[in-house]
């Protein structure tokens, strides 16, 4: 990893294409502004491993659980609580 150090309104360029600059710090948080092609994913880590974690679950489900699931919630014309 490579650590590099800059003060506000100072930059780092990555490849030709893409430049981090920092805009703002405070003793919480450093807000970045990122200029990329948009050919280019920018993307927050936190968000990448929920999508990875939603993916997995998903792969789980078969069809016959999502049946199952859909009448529970009533999605087959049944509604699982009418009142007649």
């Amino acid at each position: 990893m490579l650590v590099i150090r800059r003060r506000e309104g100072e930059a780092i360029l990555v490849g030709e294409d893409v430049e981090i600059e920092v805009l703002e710090i405070t003793p919480a948080r450093v807000k970045l502004g990122i200029r990329a092609p948009e050919r280019v994913p920018i993307l927050r880590k936190e968000l990448q491993a929920t999508r990875e974690q939603n993916l997995a679950a998903a792969r789980g489900v078969t069809a016959e659980g999502l049946a199952s699931l859909r009448r529970a919630l009533g999605g087959a014309g049944n509604p699982p609580h009418a009142v007649r």
